[in-house]
């Protein structure tokens, strides 16, 4: 019996396992908050960290390795009794095909993430309600973390995770909170998940997977054909450039690519497009200039 038993608790942990989709690391830094009783931030960094890495975000069967390496980051400013300000780094990579290489995916800032949290609540989804800007954002960003890699490995296969994070940033919106509404020029969560469900911006999906699939992923095979891929695909971005205000979707790529963009030019080997290459992320990503005088 007691085997039997044994048997049934294995099963489960493994299909638990399956069912998690995000490895995620969870950091709470309240070192700007003084005077205060630190426990309650450890205990919001424990309960995030279950609530992301616990949670079955999809219904596709996920092995614990290909779980999708991520990281939030919360920056604690201030706190006033159970109201917290703050800021939200979300960050995420996808192994890339044939190395042991992990490519940087998302690497976003949210300057605007204050919450409610009462210690000890527990945290729970409600798809169709809203309940707290803390798991409305997290919840976004969880989805967002999903739609961003499932499009690098199939073209606009992150259309389902988008729309979800999309349902809850209209869920949202009746907080009246700011980083949710429609405000021309601002580069929040609504503008965000606007623009990658753009049709005016589908150029962008469609480089990114070009970028990752028949570059990146092409890398240990053919590395020649692999760069000029990676460079036509960035160049195919400049085709975006002004349809929006602010260029969200292009600083989003080159905040997580700038650095990888440069370090293909790391073995001296010149390209035919490397030219058209510099001109082009000079043009679309200027504060990046330092970075791209080392493209040789």
């Amino acid at each position: 019996m007691r085997k039997l038993i044994f048997f049934f608790l294995l099963i489960f942990s493994v299909s638990v396992l399956k069912a998690q989709e995000l490895n995620c690391l969870v950091t709470v830094n309240y070192n700007q908050v003084q005077g205060s009783n630190t426990q309650v931030f450890k205990t919001l960094e424990k309960s995030l960290s279950e609530f992301i890495n616990q949670t079955k975000w999809t219904n596709n069967e996920v092995k614990p390795e290909e779980r999708i390496d991520c990281a939030f980051t919360i920056i604690i400013s201030s706190r006033d009794a159970n109201n917290f300000k703050g800021t939200l780094q979300v960050q995420s990579t996808r192994p890339v095909f044939g190395s042991t290489y992990a490519s940087p995916i998302l690497n976003l800032k949210d300057n605007q993430f204050n919450f409610t949290y009462n210690e000890f609540d527990p945290l729970i989804y409600n798809q169709n309600s809203y309940d707290s800007n803390l798991i409305s954002t997290i919840v976004f960003y969880a989805n967002i973390i999903l739609g961003a890699d499932a499009d690098t490995f199939k073209r606009n296969g992150g259309e389902p995770y988008f729309k979800e994070a999309e349902n809850v940033m209209l869920q949202a919106q009746q907080s009246g909170l700011s980083p949710w509404q429609n405000v021309v020029g601002k580069q929040n969560r609504f503008l965000l998940i606007d623009s990658f469900l753009s049709p005016k911006l589908t150029a962008y999906r469609t480089a990114v997977y070009n970028y990752h699939r028949r570059g990146l992923d092409e890398f240990s095979l053919n590395n020649g054909i692999a760069k000029q891929n990676m460079e036509e695909a960035v160049i195919s971005l400049e085709s975006i450039y002004n349809k929006t205000v602010g260029n969200y979707l292009i600083r989003v790529f080159f905040d997580a690519k700038a650095d990888e963009i440069v370090n293909m030019y790391s073995d001296d080997a010149v390209t035919r497009n490397q030219d058209r290459l510099t001109e082009v992320v000079r043009k679309l990503s200027p504060n990046n200039n330092a970075k791209w005088k080392n493209i040789k």
